[in-house]
């Protein structure tokens, strides 16, 4: 039962995350073979301040 755990800075609608969702299912599946069902996608919002780049909050960064 393979996992795909995305990491990802708070903001995405749920649109935006179904359709991520659907592009990595469909993307493993046609490179990796396998069930639908088998994949599990776990995603993960991170509040800015909790994610740093650089040395720098992602929240102490310009827009």
């Amino acid at each position: 039962m393979p996992v795909i755990k995305v990491e990802l800075l708070s903001g995405r609608t749920v649109e935006q995350k179904r359709e991520l969702v659907k592009e990595f299912t469909e993307s493993y599946l046609r490179i990796c073979g396998g069930k639908r069902e088998g994949l599990n996608i776990i995603l993960q919002d991170v509040h800015s301040e909790n994610w740093a780049v650089g040395g720098t909050l992602c929240s102490d960064q310009q827009p």
